[in-house]
């Protein structure tokens, strides 16, 4: 099959052009989104650009070290981006969001490359940055969602919290409705997602490896395996992050230390 059709500059400047009836629409109806629209238009072009000749390098040189330190930087910005979302202390929760994405990656990247691919080397950048990138943007969005729900609810019913307790509760029996509660805010719309692909949309990586020349059937199963990973990862990186973090938050009687959320 053929490569996909190169889009030159003056063509890509010409796709801009389609931003005039967004832009007039968030004109016309003052709804002071604007600017933060055009502001966020050019960061993304300005850093996909930058990132684009980055990846050139990183894939040419393909050295272990390199696309290892490129992963830590993603994870990195993942984990700040998550915290900073979901009104979080970045003291008390920045170590637990870390550790969980890391251990996610690591269990799922090493499934993934090295028993359904086998590839002979788990660190080949043309596969560990694309997919661990994929990854992560899923599990920030799962994350923000789930953590949001769990910290939001748990700091408004504390008194809820104390009364399971107070009743013959365990902190894990007490702790579970919240848990429960997170997991269905974060994650109906994965799961109904799921239930339609293909059906009422191509996925991007499949999308994108059509264009680039693979055979639908091998998209098809790329994808496949990369909506189970996305799946498994995000819902560990939850679980795990709350986890890790409720170690931190409560005092030796299963009480709240402090505000565990940010009051906007």
């Amino acid at each position: 099959m053929n490569t996909a059709i190169d889009i030159d500059w003056s063509d890509l400047a010409l796709g801009f052009i389609l931003l005039v009836i967004p832009f007039y629409i968030l004109w016309y109806y003052k709804t002071g989104l604007l600017k933060p629209a055009v502001i966020s238009v050019i960061r993304m072009t300005i850093q996909l650009l930058l990132i684009g000749l980055y990846l050139e390098y990183i894939f040419i040189l393909n050295n272990m070290w390199v696309n290892l330190a490129w992963v830590l930087i993603m994870v990195i910005i993942a984990t700040v981006t998550t915290v900073q979302r979901s009104d979080l202390y970045p003291r008390l929760y920045l170590i637990p969001v870390f550790v969980s994405l890391a251990i996610s990656l690591i269990i799922v990247d090493v499934y993934f490359l090295g028993f359904v691919i086998k590839l002979d080397n788990l660190f080949e950048a043309i596969y560990l940055i694309p997919i661990t990138g994929m990854l992560l943007g899923n599990c920030i969005r799962t994350n923000i969602i789930g953590l949001s729900s769990y910290y939001n609810k748990l700091q408004k019913e504390q008194i809820l919290y104390k009364y399971a307790l107070a009743n013959g509760a365990t902190k894990k029996e007490a702790l579970f409705p919240y848990m429960r509660n997170s997991l269905k805010t974060s994650f109906a719309p994965t799961i109904a997602t799921m239930a339609v692909v293909g059906l009422i949309s191509l996925p991007g990586m499949m999308t994108g490896q059509i264009l680039g020349g693979s055979s639908p059937s091998v998209a098809i199963k790329y994808q496949i395996m990369l909506m189970i990973t996305i799946f498994v990862s995000s819902i560990m990186t939850v679980v795990l992050t709350i986890f890790i973090s409720n170690r931190f938050i409560f005092d030796p009687f299963h009480n709240l230390r402090t505000k565990i959320i940010i009051d906007r």
